[in-house]
């Protein structure tokens, strides 16, 4: 077997590892990729991307339904499913092409099949031997099952399934409320399923901050959604012609049953117990850099932990790539300050401390708050329910956490990351000229709520 030499050998090509060979070529250095299914991994193919396909669909369906409230008729407003479907797949074979074309562009080396680490620092890929200076393992992660609750492709569905629904459900289960079980609930509920969601914990959205968990709850309740929390599916008992799920001793019939408890890590058959890595419940253990304990192998994305989040995992390769070629404003990744985003309608974007997290972690808060109700662009969009709420520590008035629900609060997120990862105070942020008419002034006002200057409401 012939030996193939690289500087960097990553395994996986998510969102993790093509960033983290895009930066490493930037960087000069020699890198192969391989990946056993589809360029982009999860995220663009089965995910984050073509979610938000379906989503935009069932968005504008919506809107078409609503239509007289913006003094519009559309009629009957119906969809072909498949069409639907289609749109959401040919939206991620166009990305896929896109990292295709990255990697070609930045002279990576892509390599297909299935990887086995021979050493930390050489993969086996069929009779193919990468030997390297560094290999990154970013094999991401995928559906968690249980023996009680298995996915069938036909009644019992995991995101993978949901996302080619080979049939419209008419009575729907959502088994979790994290957010891929929120924003499948959102799309098939504006395709006019009737949607059940069933939560163990006492609160939808459970990582959310409380005030924002509890908004939901009442704006999908209202929407036509059942909420369930303090529940449990004990059984699924799948017949040709639904499902009849016991839920807390009780049966309940459904058409179809989406799993959305969670992932489990794939770091199964690639040889890191034989190498000594360290693991964590199915985990690959890191250092802030994404080192493992084994020298010349390192770990990023959902391999290694929650958040299990795309930009968290492309943030991560650039971190441990720059750190292997030695650069000297190499920095560790501050997890506070990733955000969270759930995009379903409407939405739900976070960064930072909840307020109970800050007063548990020792903080004296100052917390303010601005209805969507009270903002003129809200009200002309016809987009007037939603909350931004933001959590300052009262002796420096730094920003601890903010978190909003509503319009586009996905985009507008971003304004509060950047406020925290520039140390920036309740100061600069009330300085700071909002343009007007728009949402984002809704974050200005939360700001100027915490200190008793809100102007609007």
């Amino acid at each position: 077997m012939s030996v193939e030499q690289f500087d960097l050998v990553i395994i996986g090509s998510g969102p993790g590892g093509y960033v983290a060979a895009i930066r490493a070529s930037q960087l000069g250095q020699k890198v192969a990729i391989v990946e056993r299914e589809r360029l982009g991994g999860i995220c663009l193919n089965w995910g984050c991307i073509p979610t938000k396909a379906l989503l935009r669909s069932s968005e504008i369906k919506h809107y078409l339904d609503h239509a007289s409230a913006y003094g519009l008729s559309a009629g009957a407003v119906g969809f072909d499913l498949a069409k639907v479907t289609e749109r959401s797949r040919k939206v991620a074979n166009q990305l896929n092409s896109g990292v295709k074309g990255l990697m070609k562009k930045n002279r990576v080396t892509v390599v297909e099949g299935v990887a086995t680490l021979a050493s930390a620092t050489s993969v086996k890929v069929g009779e193919r031997l990468l030997a390297a200076k560094n290999v990154i393992v970013a094999t991401g992660a995928r559906a968690r099952e249980l023996p009680h609750l298995k996915a069938d492709g036909e009644r019992v569905w995991t995101y993978r399934h949901a996302m080619v629904p080979p049939a419209m459900p008419t009575e729907l289960l959502v088994i979790g409320s994290g957010a891929i079980g929120v924003e499948f609930a959102s799309f098939f509920t504006d395709m006019g399923a009737k949607v059940t969601i069933v939560e163990m914990l006492d609160r939808i959205l459970p990582v959310e901050d409380a005030e924002i968990s509890a908004f939901m709850d009442k704006t999908l309740t209202k929407q036509g959604m059942t909420i369930r929390t303090k529940s449990a599916v004990e059984k699924l008992d799948v017949k040709a012609d639904g499902v009849t799920a016991t839920i807390n001793g009780e049966g309940q019939a459904f058409s179809h049953v989406i799993i959305a408890i969670g992932i489990s890590p794939n770091t199964e058959d690639l040889g890191l117990e034989a190498l000594g890595v360290k693991m964590d419940r199915g985990h690959v253990v890191t250092d802030e850099w994404g080192r493992t304990n084994v020298p010349g192998l390192w770990a990023i994305g959902d391999v290694t932990g929650a958040p299990w989040l795309a930009h968290k995992a492309s943030h991560e390769g650039i971190v441990a790539v720059e750190k292997i070629a030695g650069q000297p404003h190499a920095h560790p990744m501050d997890k506070s300050n990733i955000p969270g985003c759930t995009y379903s309608r409407p939405q739900v974007a976070s960064v930072g401390l909840t307020e109970a997290k800050a007063r548990e972690a020792g903080y004296e808060v100052k917390v303010g708050k601005f209805p969507f109700i009270g903002n003129g662009k809200a009200i002309a969009l016809g987009e007037a329910d939603g909350l931004v709420k933001t959590v300052f520590d009262a002796k420096t008035g730094a920003l601890l956490g903010a978190h909003m629900v509503g319009a586009e609060v996905t985009e507008l997120i971003q304004g509060y990351v950047i406020a925290r990862q520039c140390e920036a105070t309740e100061a600069e942020l009330m300085a700071t000229i909002f343009p007007h008419p728009t949402l984002s002034e809704m974050m200005h006002e939360s700001v100027l709520d915490a200190y008793g200057r809100a102007l609007h409401y």
